[in-house]
């Protein structure tokens, strides 16, 4: 009996060490992608880039990551880490089926054993088997207005992916949908800046040529902009680099 006792405590210990050391894992690059998005100042594709590159060296299994893009009903690929990842993507989208749309479409986790035995989406999973695709794991990643995301992970072997990996996978992809939706409020944020310098820069052209008012100037640019039926941006944006506007 204590010897049994010892033993049952052994094993407790060592599963213990190991599930400390996954997390300690995964705090040490979920640290790096902090780290990264901070040198990247927010830019999206570098965020994009910089998260399934992470999530192949984190994930217990992962081979190949891509994360899918979805607006109506068309999936794009993004950040693939090979060509395949981003070819099987896209066989989603002239397929209209797959693992991704419905990770994407019902915001859950989808995980595929063995394509070459999977019924769910038998030409989708035909075709991922041709290229070289054994196994999958895709987590919903974020939700944003009517654009949805899902992170892929791709295995050549059938059977790669454990218990172990959709946990480590969860906890990677809720990092990542954090980490990616702020490098997008900080993108968004700084094209609006960058569009009201361009409009403020327009106004004072318009102001100094024609002694306008700032606000008689702004008024200017909005009925140039309908009846030209062109963007406020896109107009002021003209004035600027050409020093000429259309003419209403």
């Amino acid at each position: 009996m204590p010897d049994h006792a010892a033993g049952h405590t052994a094993e407790q210990t060592a599963d213990h060490d190991h599930h400390h050391d996954i997390a300690e894992d995964l705090g040490q690059v979920m640290g790096q992608i902090a780290r990264t998005l901070q040198e990247e100042h927010g830019d999206v594709d570098s965020t994009l880039t910089s998260i399934t590159s992470a999530a192949v060296r984190t994930v217990p299994g992962a081979e190949w990551a891509s994360i899918s893009l979805v607006t109506r009903r068309l999936v794009d690929s993004r950040a693939g880490t090979n060509e395949l990842a981003r070819e099987i993507d896209g066989l989603q989208s002239e397929l209209d089926e797959g693992p991704c749309m419905d990770a994407l479409r019902q915001e859950r986790t989808v995980r595929v054993e063995d394509f070459a035995t999977e019924s769910r989406w038998p030409r989708f999973a035909a075709e991922a088997t041709k290229r070289g695709a054994g196994s999958l794991l895709s987590f919903q990643l974020f939700t944003e207005g009517d654009n949805l995301g899902a992170l892929n992970l791709y295995a050549t072997q059938p059977g790669a992916f454990g218990e172990e990996s959709e946990t480590v996978g969860l906890i990677f992809a809720a990092h990542a949908a954090i980490a990616l939706s702020a490098a997008r409020q900080e993108q968004n944020l700084r094209s609006a800046m960058d569009g009201r310098d361009v409009i403020g820069q327009a106004k004072g052209i318009l102001m100094e040529r024609h002694h306008l008012t700032a606000a008689q100037a702004f008024q200017v640019l909005v009925r140039t902009s309908s009846h030209t039926n062109r963007k406020l941006f896109d107009l002021a944006e003209e004035l600027t680099t050409t020093g000429t506007m259309p003419e209403r």
